[in-house]
């Protein structure tokens, strides 16, 4: 899974329509470049890769070209972020990405899917430890077995933290009053910014 992908089809999402100036203006100022390694050549490569595959984005030629999702657009993007978000992986980037693109989510399935990688942090944990148990190898092979279960653990609180601050009304969702997530809305939320 590509935390480029998911970032890119996110923006062109929530514009409605974009050109590659502007999705790559976005996520190098959201720092994706150093929290998903997004650089301008992997956007445009993914551009081009979305506009090819499947036909996920489709491209229209103004005064330059700019990019719009499909329908099969959409759902791909949903899966990429449901998938970010319910299930913990070693690097950080698609993470990143999801939560960067959370509002897209209703509160409902936000929780839901935060529940899910819950159950499989805490998995991950336990696994560790029993693995620690049982070990043959050299002794210190175990602090691998010890890393795993503190950067679960961890990974668990932070996740029992953003469960808590969702489920108490943190954070416009889809569906709500003031969301980003809805598709072609930031145009109106980058002009609001622009007035602060």
């Amino acid at each position: 899974m590509s935390a480029t992908r998911l970032l890119v089809l996110g923006v062109v999402r929530g514009y409605g329509r974009a050109h590659g100036y502007l999705i790559g203006n976005d996520l190098l100022a959201w720092g994706a470049d150093q929290w998903a390694n997004v650089k301008w050549g992997s956007i445009y490569h993914a551009l081009k890769q979305l506009t090819k595959s499947g036909s996920l984005i489709e491209d229209f030629l103004a005064t330059r070209t700019e990019y719009e999702l499909t329908e099969r657009g959409e759902l791909e993007f949903q899966k990429l972020l449901r998938n970010a978000i319910r299930r913990p992986e070693h690097r950080p980037d698609m993470l990143g990405a999801g939560l960067a693109l959370l509002p897209a989510l209703t509160r409902q399935d936000a929780v839901a899917l935060l529940r899910e990688r819950l159950a499989a942090l805490e998995a991950q944990r336990d696994d560790a430890q029993v693995q620690l148990r049982k070990s043959q190898g050299p002794e210190h092979v175990w602090e691998l077995y010890t890393l795993w279960g503190h950067s679960a653990e961890s990974s668990i609180d932070w996740t029992q933290g953003l469960l808590t601050r969702l489920e108490q009304g943190s954070y416009a969702m889809a569906g709500e009053p003031g969301s980003p997530g809805k598709p072609g809305s930031w145009h109106d939320l980058k002009a609001q910014l622009d007035q602060l």
